[in-house]
Parts: C-alpha cells; sequence; structure tokens
C-alpha cells in the first residue's frame, strides 16, 4: 500500500485550519517548481461523490444496510433538486461529517479506502479530467487533490491516479484512531482557497502560475485565487461565470447533461455520515451479541 507523509496541517492567523498529504509517488523535485494544478474530486475528477462511493463500499462489506444507503440516495436526489445548500445542511454537515470514523484506525481507513477505490471509485474516473492532470505531471508540475472528503481519503484517490497529494478535511487523530472530531472546518468553499494559498506559500508556488479545476460554483473562490481558471462538467450557475470570466470550459458528460450524483459533497457529506454511523452502531451491536 502506497503511504503518504506524515498529514501536514497548517493554521494561520484567522485559525483557518487546512491539511495536506503527499503520496509516495511525487517526486523530490518537479522541474517547473512554481507551477502546479488543483482539482476538485466530486464531479470533477470522478462521477459522482468520493464520500457516497465509499460509503457504498461499506454497505457491501455489511457495516450498515441497504435501507441506510436507500434513505441517503433519497436525501441525495432531493438536495440535487433542490440544487442549493443551505446553512442548516452546512452546519450539520460540519458536526457530522466524520462521526461516521469514530473510533476507527487510520490505517483501517485508509486500507478500505484502496479497496473500495479500485471496486467502485476507478471506473468512474473521468478519463478527460485524469488526462488533464496528467498533462500538467507531463510539465513537470505537481497535481493535488482538494476535496472535502478526510484528507487520508483523499490522499489514497491521489495515489492510485498517480497525483502528487491530496488537501482534504483534517480529522481529530489520537493514539493513531479517529476521534470523530473536526480539526478546523469542512474543506468547502472558500476553505479551499485558502488551503491552497497555504500549501502555495509553503511549497513555493506562484498561484498565478497555477491551474485549478472544478463542476461547481462553490468553487468560485479557489478558481479565482489561480491563474488559469477550468470549468470541468459544470453546474448551470459555474457554466455562466466561466463564460462571463472567459475561463475554459471542458464537459467530458456524454448525451444532455448526465445526471450527477451528489451535487452538493458537503451536505452529502452530513447525510452520509448520519447513514454510515448508524449501521456502525448496528454493526457493533451485531457483533457485541
Amino acid at each position: 500500500m502506497a503511504r503518504s507523509r506524515k498529514v501536514t496541517v497548517s493554521t494561520d492567523a484567522e485559525g483557518h485550519t487546512a491539511g495536506w498529504a503527499e503520496t509516495d509517488l511525487a517526486p523530490a523535485t518537479a522541474p517547473d517548481p512554481t507551477a502546479a494544478a488543483f482539482f476538485d474530486v466530486d464531479n470533477t475528477m470522478m462521477q459522482g461523490a468520493s464520500i457516497y462511493w465509499f460509503a457504498r463500499g461499506l454497505a457491501s462489506r455489511n457495516y450498515f444496510t441497504t435501507a441506510d444507503l436507500a434513505r441517503f440516495a433519497w436525501q441525495q436526489l432531493r438536495f440535487r433538486l433542490l440544487a442549493r445548500e443551505h446553512a442548516g445542511d452546512m452546519s450539520l454537515a460540519k458536526e457530522a461529517a466524520l462521526a461516521f470514523v469514530e473510533g476507527w484506525r487510520v490505517d483501517d481507513v485508509e486500507r478500505l479506502a484502496e479497496e473500495i477505490f479500485d471496486e467502485m471509485m476507478a471506473p468512474r474516473i473521468w478519463a478527460g479530467t485524469h488526462q488533464l492532470a496528467q498533462r500538467h505531471l507531463e510539465a513537470g508540475q505537481r497535481v493535488w487533490l482538494v476535496s472535502a472528503a478526510p484528507v487520508e481519503i483523499g490522499r489514497v484517490i491521489a495515489a492510485r491516479l498517480g497525483l502528487t497529494g491530496a488537501i482534504g478535511t483534517v480529522a481529530e487523530v489520537v493514539d493513531g484512531a479517529y476521534t470523530g472530531r473536526l480539526v478546523g472546518d469542512l474543506m468547502h468553499g472558500p476553505a479551499k482557497a485558502e488551503a491552497v494559498t497555504r500549501l502555495a506559500a509553503v511549497e513555493g508556488l506562484d498561484l498565478v502560475r497555477c491551474a485549478a479545476y472544478s463542476d461547481s460554483a462553490n468553487d468560485l473562490p479557489l478558481l479565482s485565487s489561480v491563474g488559469r481558471a477550468v470549468a470541468v462538467n459544470p453546474d448551470g450557475n459555474l457554466l455562466r461565470q466561466a463564460r462571463q470570466h472567459g475561463w475554459e470550459v471542458r464537459d467530458f458528460r456524454t448525451g444532455r447533461r448526465a445526471v450527477k450524483i451528489a451535487v452538493p459533497s458537503t451536505a452529502a457529506a452530513g447525510l452520509v455520515a448520519g447513514a454510515v454511523t448508524a449501521g456502525l452502531a448496528l454493526q457493533r451491536r451485531r457483533r457485541a451479541g
């Protein structure tokens, strides 16, 4: 199993926290050390939400029930039709986002993430987006995923795709196990731009020479923080913004605007956490019995 260096956690003067982890595949030095590319994951690099597929993988291993998964899928559909996120949902997502891994060993979560990536996520990687990332690597630039998922899961996805590393939500770890609490905020919206800015300062990147890719208007702060913004499989709001700013648009969906799974990834994170938490509790009761 490819291993990362210890997750680096950075907190700025305002108390904003971000974490990132490199894969063992990352070269020690890059021929173009001041340029990099940042890719959103859900519906940009992958069809659907990574946390949803992780939940599907846990369901297939009987960590929670099919009814829990069906309930989560219905809630996703409801949020997709609403096409927006409410402040209350964001608060719920923040409180519940990592509750489902409370007590789990980090190594076990990474092992499951690798298995589930190979089974359920790999077939849903957009080949066109992966090719865009590969072009940056071939140019000697580093390529980072930026996701609301826990940074360790993001790192697994990055390693499987041959990328430099991942920026993600930081989960508190004590003695190698998750406490179920967040360190800082969900990696969502403005938090992504803040994290990329701090990573650039640490890694010596020139953001004017960097690129960012996303499908969602939620990532406008990230897209606006770099010199080159690319809308990939964009939602309606982002498409309008891209046209207004003259940003490049890439759409790898086939047919008429293919249905996207788990569009509001942070809301999805909170919803799946509730389903998974219930399932894990059921699984613990079964084991205890």
